[in-house]
């Protein structure tokens, strides 16, 4: 006799508890995707008998959760800001604490239109956040990875996002010679040798987009030293780093020749997402 829907998910939250610290969102994520329902049609017909076929793609989907996969990989869908975006292993699950820049960069710009490039943009959740907030903007956002680029462009398209496009390279190579007004980036910032690469989730994300050398400094060093040559007079520069970055990222940051410069904590207190600007006069 096939489970109800309610005993699937108590199941499923109870071999959760072994390995995921959101048992209860997961088992209900699984099940949503899986039946196309909503978490409320899943309350109202907990009763239900769960059917063969929807029980054993249920249950090849926990298995994957299980291994200590992420979820949006399992699901191919994550949530960030106000947006649904589809992610692939060919980008980093976007986070909570990347909303952080975000709402620094929207705190500092209006609505006056921008020139906004957003370098390893990934699933494209930073590029399509702002382009989401600020229809008056024109975003460019760059990646070294064709499969990551296919992934945000997609996403693009799905959220109907028009002022985005993308560009295959690393950093600043496919906008050689452009000027912009605000750069962004969510570059890699873990040290190759930081503990938190043997977590479960961590092992199945590209290596690439998380991990840089010198400490995890490498790459924003690189983005900071070259961001004067893209950024238009006042340009600003907003980029994330680590929690214990902040004070290094500084001094990047004023050796490169921008003022003001400041670093922003996120949700959990812990600082996130440094920025400064370029000099009226730098042309």
């Amino acid at each position: 006799m096939p489970a109800t829907i309610d005993a699937t998910l108590r199941d499923a939250r109870v071999r959760l508890a072994q390995t995921s610290d959101s048992p209860d969102i997961d088992a209900r994520r699984l099940l949503e995707h899986v039946l196309e329902r909503s978490a409320t049609w899943l309350i109202v017909h907990g009763g239900d008998r769960l059917d063969d076929a929807p029980r054993t793609r249920f249950d090849a989907l926990l298995q994957r959760r299980l291994a200590g996969e992420p979820l949006a990989y399992v699901i191919g869908r994550a949530g960030f800001w106000t947006l649904d975006l589809t992610v692939t292993p060919d980008v980093l699950v976007p986070r909570p604490d990347t909303e952080t820049l975000i709402e620094t960069v929207l705190a500092h710009h209006d609505s006056a239109p921008l020139r906004v490039a957003d370098l390893g943009t990934g699933s494209g959740a930073i590029a399509l956040a702002l382009a989401s907030e600020r229809p008056q903007w024109r975003l460019t956002g760059t990646d070294a990875s064709t499969a990551a680029l296919a992934c945000a462009a997609a996403n693009a398209e799905r959220l109907g996002l028009a002022n985005v496009n993308f560009a295959a390279g690393h950093w600043y190579a496919p906008i050689t010679g452009q000027r912009f007004d605000v750069i962004v980036s969510n570059p890699p910032y873990v040290a190759p040798n930081d503990v938190h690469l043997d977590a479960p989730a961590l092992r199945h994300e590209p290596r690439a987009a998380l991990v840089a050398s010198a400490q995890g400094l490498a790459d924003i060093q690189q983005i900071t030293r070259d961001a004067p040559a893209h950024l238009t007079g006042g340009g600003a520069l907003y980029l994330e780093h680590g929690a214990d970055q902040g004070a290094a990222v500084r001094t990047s940051l004023i050796a490169a020749g921008f003022s003001g410069v400041l670093t922003q904590r996120d949700l959990g207190g812990n600082d996130r997402v440094t920025h400064g600007r370029l000099g009226e006069d730098r042309q």
